[in-house]
């Protein structure tokens, strides 16, 4: 349809000019036809857009067409019916009459209609100060020369963008509710509102609306701190976006790569001081330094309980006939139990207690998951290196590497490969632990890795056992010999190992 400026010019040069159509063509570069329409006809209002007619539409196969269009939406592209598919299909199942071109054109009008359809629209959300959002997000650390999964539990507020996060082993209800407990403190108070999805730590069943069955323990917690509980429908992340693009953020600006730390406490620590670090940045909307906005926040908080809640649930087990009992799928012997006692076990988010009848504690351990680990594929690193000597310094996994075995691949650059290609041997058979502790006491990073493995494997050369007799004297055990006795026997002239005259005075030598 041409703008009217277009067709008003044409109807002048019709009119006002009095020229043939073919020559207004020609003059405007349009369609004959359509400079006709135009020129000799009327000018009326805006079509009326009627009903579609066919038998695609009339008959039912669109509708047809159009489930099999959703269902293949869902499907990887590869694995998705052809037009010529559907076509033949729509022939041989519903006896469909029409030609295949009739096909291709309904599908290709549906399928940008289809599209439009299965967006959704969503309202710009306005979060009052006070209100935070909370999720876990899973990272990765390196402790002990290994890697290990942490599970960081962040608390975010919306209106200032301030965060805060505490890592934990897992993400049970004894971990969820210390971790909520931790970031409350971090933040100085408890949040008005707190919205979260449904988390099995806290929700047992999901109802409709707004209907949640929460654990007693989660009602427990929140009745203690006082906060009310905004859930989230049912696979609906976005209705807590603002936590959700929080945990990304924290994971590629502190987890990548993964930090080495040396223990739970150091890395707690060190994520405090990061989240208090990045409230100093601008809120990415308001222009407004997250700090400011923060003291608002702060202001609505409520003010934390007197006394914490202590966090642990309590569990009834049986000792079985191998006097054994399973805490959270691992097995564990009691000595202190006989086979067929009921024990209590009060399990807190990283140990758990075995308790008797009378109160009286039987056994204590770590709880299984708080020793998980995954160990790095140094053998895969070290033959990347090999190919790549140079990158090695510049490489993710050096500083994972303990600090003396670094310095012993750098130690001289035109032996870099050499060096690498040889301590990927002595991990066959020895630790990087070991290497780390020798070269520490040897101090000697100029042997080649060969002569390395010698002293080493030397080093674990077992010897025989010193044999208990009984037969020697006690005052003759671990006797030592002073040879200053035989020297003033011998020669009574040398006295202390000096040259004496015969007056009893030193002389030089």
């Amino acid at each position: 349809m041409l703008a009217m400026p277009e067709i008003h010019y044409i109807k002048h040069l019709r009119e006002n000019k009095d020229l043939s159509i073919s020559e207004i063509a020609r003059k405007t570069g349009l369609n004959w036809r359509t400079v006709k329409k135009y020129a000799d006809g009327n000018i009326g209002g805006q079509k009326i857009m009627k009903k579609k007619r066919g038998m695609m539409y009339e008959l039912g196969y669109g509708e047809i067409i159009d489930d099999w269009l959703e269902e293949d939406a869902k499907l990887p592209r590869k694995e998705r019916r052809t037009n010529r598919t559907m076509f033949e299909q729509l022939q041989k199942e519903h006896g469909f009459p029409g030609s295949y071109r009739t096909v291709c054109a309904y599908i290709q009008e549906r399928k940008p209609h289809l599209k439009a359809e299965k967006e959704k629209r969503y309202e710009r959300l306005e979060h009052p100060p006070g209100e935070a959002q909370v999720d876990f997000g899973t990272m990765q650390v390196v402790k002990d020369g290994a890697l290990e999964d942490k599970k960081l539990l962040i608390l975010s507020f919306p209106h200032s963008n301030a965060g805060f996060a505490h890592p934990l082993p897992s993400e049970n209800r004894e971990c969820f509710l210390e971790g909520l407990k931790q970031l409350f403190h971090q933040a100085g108070g408890v949040p008005r509102r707190l919205r979260m999805d449904n988390l099995p730590a806290a929700v047992v069943t999901v109802g409709k609306g707004d209907n949640r069955q929460y654990t007693e323990a989660f009602l427990r917690f929140q009745a203690h701190y006082g906060f009310e509980v905004q859930p989230c429908n049912p696979a609906s992340g976005h209705e807590k976006g603002n936590v959700e693009r929080k945990v990304y953020y924290v994971r590629h600006r502190c987890f990548v790569p993964a930090p080495v730390v040396e223990s739970d406490e150091q890395l707690t620590e060190w994520l405090r001081v990061k989240m208090i670090e990045d409230r100093s940045r601008l809120h990415y909307e308001k222009g407004v330094p997250i700090e400011e906005l923060w003291k608002e926040d702060q202001k609505e908080l409520k003010a934390l309980p007197l006394d914490d809640l202590p966090i642990f649930s309590l569990d009834t087990v049986k000792v079985n006939k191998y006097g054994e009992i399973t805490v959270d799928g691992e097995k564990w012997v009691i000595h202190q139990a006989r086979v067929n006692q009921s024990l209590v076990v009060q399990k807190g988010w990283d140990r758990f207690i075995c308790l008797s009848n009378q109160g009286e504690v039987v056994f204590e351990a770590p709880r299984p998951y708080m020793n998980q680990k995954q160990e790095i594929p140094w053998e895969e690193i070290f033959n990347d290196w090999e190919k790549k000597p140079r990158s090695v310094s510049y490489s993710r996994f050096f500083k994972y590497l303990p600090e003396k075995v670094q310095t012993y691949l750098t130690f001289r650059k035109e032996e870099v490969k050499q060096r690498v290609r040889g301590v990927r041997e002595l991990l066959k058979s020895h630790t990087l632990k070991e290497l780390d502790e020798w070269l520490n006491k040897e101090q000697r990073f100029d042997l080649a890795p060969h002569e390395l493995k010698v002293l080493l494997e030397a080093k674990q050369q077992a010897y025989p056992e010193k044999w208990e007799e009984t037969y020697t004297p006690s005052v003759f055990v671990n006797y030592e010999t002073d040879l200053h006795l035989y020297d003033q026997r011998l020669c009574p002239s040398w006295e202390g190992g000096a040259n004496r005259d015969d007056s009893g005075h030193q002389r030089d030598l």
